[in-house]
């Protein structure tokens, strides 16, 4: 299948650096929840890290961030406002997302916001789990991964975000 850049980024990537994962094709999926039902068996909704691309306000202006967490789980706003500095924040629109992501598709967005140029924010609960799972830039494709790997790839800023 065709798939979006990212998606083979991110495989070479994992290879590359000899680290362990598994990846699949499966059917589209937008949701966390649609993700684990594909995924059942072999993965939990809260294994899931759930990709989420905000602006966020603040007094020298606005940003972006993506924020990861368990497919379980929503942020609390409070907490990243506080977090951030921020005065606001909101969900990225989906023309800002394709901007952001050269043309990936909401529910297709990897965990990866190193490769956008975005800080990443993990929620601390995500890496309880020893694997973690995602849409790797197609929401046909996913990539399961060691936690602790993702967290030396990525190196995201882990606070308590839910």
């Amino acid at each position: 299948m065709d798939y979006h850049p990212t998606t083979h980024t991110i495989v070479n990537l994992l290879e590359q650096n000899g680290l362990w994962f598994e990846s699949f094709e499966h059917e589209p999926v937008t949701t966390s929840e649609e993700a684990a039902k594909v995924r059942e068996g072999k993965y939990s909704l809260s294994q899931g890290a759930k990709a989420l691309i905000l602006r966020v306000k603040e007094s020298s202006g606005k940003r972006f961030v993506m924020v990861v967490l368990p497919g379980d789980q929503k942020f609390s706003g409070n907490r990243l406002k506080k977090i951030l500095n921020s005065k606001d924040i909101r969900f990225a629109t989906v023309e800002e997302i394709n901007k952001l992501t050269n043309g990936i598709v909401v529910g297709g967005v990897p965990p990866f916001g190193n490769l956008f140029e975005l800080e990443v924010i993990a929620d601390i609960g995500l890496f309880k789990n020893d694997k973690i799972v995602f849409n790797a830039g197609d929401r046909r494709f996913s990539v399961a991964m060691k936690a602790t790997d993702y967290k030396k790839l990525v190196n995201p800023r882990i606070e308590q975000i839910t």
